[in-house]
């Protein structure tokens, strides 16, 4: 295991807002953690990275800054998101390399050319031999096991961290797409804002997130879950507990879920009659963390009168997508954007 290291060449990274995955082609999945770094503010050196800097939000004194470097699927701050770029790999690669690897990296379906170019120089900063950057909706339904490249008509709808997009794929390319900058980080604060709102109770991110995992859904049930929660009492300052429903959630993520259902919707009107047949057929497939939420398929079929289904593990399809491309480069090559 420790020398197959060495010689690893390649490595599919899913550089999201939230997580950042890395997929080793024909190895499988080697690492899965959040997209944090804490940094000192006195010396800026960078403290910790992924999970355990995770763990540090909201608990930090003056002295320590915490850093999500991407936002809403682009690099917001290049020099932490390159430490942290380099970090991923050096540890998916247990540290030790003879050869600089090839890395594939997912980016955003509406990425512009400066931010595309910002993810390849952080990228070859970290130490790659070259950077291939592929549209993330190509890559989610690669991973989901969708053939891209028949002349039929296919749908994803990737819910991220940052943003949601969705988007019509025939023959290898993008048809007709749209993203919207709600997803999963908007779930949360959705979650947290109603609860301020509701029951004067200030919960950190980090809680918003657990009770949307935990209990979170997209429609109303008639058997509620409950769950159990503490944060501070906006009138006292006092630490207080409260059991919320996750009909509450719900009904808390009517906003975030009525523009994401609303963006599916614009790609259904802009797509052609003939591909608008096949997705009708086939039914449209969802991926990404945000689509774990309970009923959000059921939702979006309700309102779009198209079926629709979650892939199987959502959150790791645009990883298995780069690993996928970089096994199969020449069959992929035309749906793959730039290399440098």
């Amino acid at each position: 295991m420790f020398l197959d290291n060495l010689f690893i060449r390649k490595l599919g990274i899913d550089l999201g807002t939230c997580n950042c995955v890395v997929f080793v082609p024909k190895k499988g999945l080697v690492l899965q953690e959040p997209s944090v770094v804490t940094v000192t503010l006195s010396d800026n050196r960078v403290l910790a990275v992924g999970s355990e800097a995770k763990e540090m939000i909201g608990r930090t004194p003056e002295t320590i800054k915490v850093y999500r470097p991407m936002k809403d699927g682009v690099i917001a701050d290049y020099r932490v998101t390159h430490a942290m770029l380099k970090y991923f790999i050096d540890k998916a690669l247990k540290g030790r390399r003879i050869f600089k690897p090839e890395l594939m990296i997912g980016v955003p379906a509406g990425i512009t050319s400066t931010e595309k170019r910002a993810v390849i120089e952080a990228g070859m900063a970290a130490g790659a031999k070259a950077v291939f950057v592929a549209r993330e909706p190509i890559l989610a339904a690669i991973g989901a096991g969708i053939p891209i490249n028949s002349c039929s008509g296919h749908m994803v709808i990737d819910i991220g961290g940052g943003t949601t997009e969705a988007a019509v794929i025939s023959l290898g390319g993008i048809v007709t797409f749209r993203s919207a900058r709600v997803a999963g980080d908007k779930m949360d604060r959705a979650v947290s804002e109603y609860i301020k709102k509701e029951y004067n109770l200030a919960i950190g991110d980090q809680t918003a997130e657990e009770i949307k995992i935990k209990i979170g859904i997209a429609m109303p049930e008639k058997e509620e879950k409950f769950m159990e929660i503490r944060g501070r009492d906006l009138i006292s300052g006092l630490p207080r507990t409260i059991k919320i429903s996750s009909n509450n959630i719900a009904e808390s993520l009517t906003e975030p879920l009525k523009e994401i259902v609303q963006t599916v919707k614009q790609v259904l009107r802009e797509t052609p009659p003939e591909l608008a047949a096949d997705i009708m057929d086939k039914g449209m497939v969802m991926t990404g963390g945000g689509s774990q939420l309970r009923n959000i398929d059921l939702l979006i079929a309700q309102n779009t009168g198209v079926p629709c289904f979650v892939a199987q593990d959502p959150i790791l399809c645009v990883a298995k997508g780069t690993g996928i491309i970089l096994e199969n480069l020449e069959i992929y090559k035309k749906s793959i954007m730039t290399k440098k």
